[in-house]
């Protein structure tokens, strides 16, 4: 039995910024349901209107996240407790930041390990790059994709308080702290993710499990 299929309804009739702000703005789509009713939509992104990813429909990461482990005979994961005002709560996560115009994402990295911890960052390149290409943090609520970067720190004594616009604490946590934080305390979703991780890695290839080269 045949099956007639009609015409794709047009999902998007137009896009309109409505903040005007520095890093962050809400946008608005006039969108359309399967029925091709109209209704409203909103979003959060960092990107220009002309840069919007359903316009572009690039991958580039505006963020990253830095998996950072010492060089110890039982290394330890870098680790943030830091305010957030949504909250109104200390949560813990791992570094992050934005990456400028003309960085690379483990150039991105190695900066803002030394301006949120005061460490020295040595980005890890081997392994899949699949583990290092970018992912969308919550395509429901915004367009910012993010990109892990893998590596160690040094210089431990270097661990120094992060710029005044932030509130943020440096945690070197062993397994069995990263177990207690998973189990007690709050913690951001990636974070989490990267913990579990941390928690299976092996002390002397403690990046085996990003896959062979």
């Amino acid at each position: 039995m045949s099956r007639k299929v009609g015409k794709s309804v047009k999902k998007i009739e137009g896009v309109q910024k409505l903040t005007q702000n520095p890093h962050l703005n809400l946008y608005h789509i006039d969108a359309r349901n399967k029925k091709g009713e109209l209704f409203d939509y909103y979003f959060a992104s960092r990107n220009e209107e002309k840069d919007l990813k359903l316009y572009t429909k690039d991958l580039r990461p505006e963020g990253i996240v830095i998996y950072a482990v010492t060089k110890e005979e039982e290394p330890r994961l870098v680790m943030i407790k830091e305010y957030r005002y949504p909250l109104d709560e200390e949560i813990y996560a791992l570094p992050a930041g934005l990456v400028d115009d003309g960085e690379s994402a483990g150039m991105a990295a190695v900066r803002e390990m030394k301006e949120e911890t005061g460490l020295s960052f040595r980005e890890y390149t081997g392994g899949d790059a699949c583990f290092r290409r970018p992912f969308y943090l919550g395509p429901g609520l915004t367009d910012e994709a993010s990109a892990a970067v893998f590596g160690t720190v040094e210089d431990l004594e270097g661990i120094q308080m992060s710029e005044s616009s932030e509130r943020i604490s440096v945690v070197l946590a062993d397994k069995a702290e990263v177990r207690r934080i998973l189990s007690k305390e709050r913690v951001s979703l990636r974070g989490a993710y990267l913990c579990m991780q941390f928690l299976r890695m092996d002390a002397k290839e403690p990046f085996a499990f990003l896959g062979e080269a």
